[in-house]
């Protein structure tokens, strides 16, 4: 039984039934995740599975029913129930839907990778992470040591009533730790590569290689303790510098959740979701700074990013959307549902599912800021910085619903004296407004300080779809912002 045969059923049922369009997807998902905890296993699991998810379009609504069930009988019975649901639709809808016109493709595309994740044994994945946890216990004063590796392939089959027929298979892989010292009555936390699950990529197991993990782990162990020693982040306005892996978490918060276009247009608003970015700002709004240059690229030269593929799950190629050109805002995360409402003749490419059983929206792709064109190293933005702050490694975000409004701690800070890095500072925030923030920025590291940082865990949707994202970023300036100190401390 091939998956085209699978595919040709449910197609078969929607086209009996009159629909006006149907896809579907079948995806054969494999991931493996570790994690251990102060020397013992904390989570060790592997997982499989298979099934198809089919949308219709009928009577200008749409229609979705997903099944594990891939014998003749169980497709069938579940695009007839797409079909229905799609019809219930209809009797309640607000306007039709129509998509932007996409020619059908037909390809087959599997992202780079040197090793295969799944070749490596378990017992080696727990070695080099029980490594890690003993390194990091080795330094006297944490409390507690987490380290954490996973892996994921996502093979999907993509088949649409217009005669699409695409093929593409995906490896992630990532891996991080974190070191925490309790002491008295504060707690500090030092990460890496960065916080919330370290880095993750779409690549094999060559990127854990790449990670020097266990050479880190020490360093990272030493400043965590040093944080309780250290001087409290002062509060004021000062120059900031963010390290590129908070500079990735603050694109994602403020600038690639609010272009979302579902957000924008009151479709989804589920997890604080609408934005300020309304429809009239479009090619109007000062967004940032002339140096402030953001795409989303999903395109697989843009870099293993989280957000890559060669196809969107609506079988629309990858593309580049600039969404700030030189400062202006220029542009949404589009389908090829909400294209028309922004002008456009197609969809920028941006529809994904988190699986076979969940509806494909609009998500992030690779929303990234480009490296500045001079050879500004982090060095030299430092030694160009009179008096201001780093900030490195995210702690916690807040933004509100608009996202318009945020505050952002790190776990380490350092400052900034006559153009040199001067003491370490503990519980470092800053906040500001999105639009001001960002016209504030004036210089940002080169191409060769920039780095694609992966987020597997952005949240949307109901039911929730947890998708990885991708953010690129150098590390960057950002002139007289509001610094405070977000956890009291003693």
């Amino acid at each position: 039984m091939s998956m085209k045969e699978v595919a040709s059923w449910a197609l078969n049922v929607c086209h009996a039934r009159g629909v006006q369009f149907a896809d579907c997807r079948i995806v054969d998902e494999r991931q493996r995740g570790l994690a251990t905890k102060n020397g013992k296993v904390g989570h060790a699991a592997d997982s499989q599975s298979l099934g198809i998810g089919i949308r219709v379009l009928a009577d200008g609504a749409w229609g979705f029913a997903a099944t594990e069930d891939l014998a003749r009988q169980g497709v069938e019975l579940t695009a007839g129930q797409a079909v229905e649901i799609a019809r219930a639709s209809a009797r309640v809808k607000q306007h039709d839907v129509r998509l932007a016109p996409e020619k059908a493709y037909t390809d087959d595309w599997t992202s780079p990778y040197q090793i295969d994740p799944f070749s490596i044994s378990v017992e080696q994945n727990l070695d080099l992470l029980m490594k890690i946890d003993a390194e990091l216990r080795a330094v006297q004063g944490i409390t507690l040591a987490e380290t954490n590796m996973n892996f994921r392939r996502y093979e999907q089959w993509y088949y649409s009533s217009d005669g699409a027929d695409i093929h593409q298979v995906k490896y992630t892989t990532g891996a991080g730790y974190a070191a925490f010292a309790f002491a008295g009555a504060e707690i500090h936390k030092r990460s890496y590569p960065t916080s919330f699950g370290g880095q993750w990529q779409d690549r094999g197991y060559e990127l854990i290689h790449e990670l020097k993990l266990l050479e880190n782990a020490r360093r990272i162990a030493e400043e965590c303790v040093a944080l309780h020693r250290a001087d409290q982040c002062p509060e004021g306005k000062f120059d900031i510098i963010l390290d590129s892996s908070q500079l990735g978490l603050q694109i994602h918060e403020s600038i690639g959740h609010p272009i979302e276009l579902d957000r924008v247009l009151g479709m989804e608003a589920n997890f604080a979701g609408t934005s300020f970015l309304t429809l009239e700002k479009l090619r109007k709004l000062k967004y940032g700074s002339e140096l402030v240059n953001v795409v989303a690229d999903a395109r697989p030269e843009h870099g293993p990013g989280l957000g890559t593929f060669k196809y969107d799950d609506e079988g629309v190629p990858a593309q580049c959307t600039p969404i700030i050109s030189h400062g202006l805002f220029t542009g949404y995360l589009t389908s090829r549902e909400t294209a028309a409402t922004v002008g456009l003749e197609r969809s920028g490419g941006t529809v994904r599912g988190e699986g076979w059983n969940r509806l494909p929206m609009i998500r992030m792709t690779n929303v990234s800021i480009l490296p500045g064109e001079n050879k500004l190293s982090p060095e030299e933005l430092i030694a160009s910085t009179d008096h201001g702050i780093f900030f490195q490694t995210n702690r916690s975000w807040s933004i509100d619903d608009k996202r318009y409004n945020f505050q952002f701690g790190t776990e380490i800070g350092w400052e900034i004296k006559g153009g040199k890095l001067g003491r370490m500072l503990k519980n470092p925030s800053y906040s500001g407004i999105t639009t001001e923030f960002w016209n504030s920025m004036d210089a940002i590291c080169s191409r060769e300080h920039w780095t694609l940082w992966g987020t597997p865990n952005c949240g949307k949707g109901q039911p929730q779809q947890v998708m990885g994202t991708g953010h690129g970023a150098s590390p960057a300036r950002f002139r007289g912002v509001k610094v405070g100190t977000a956890y009291k401390g003693n």
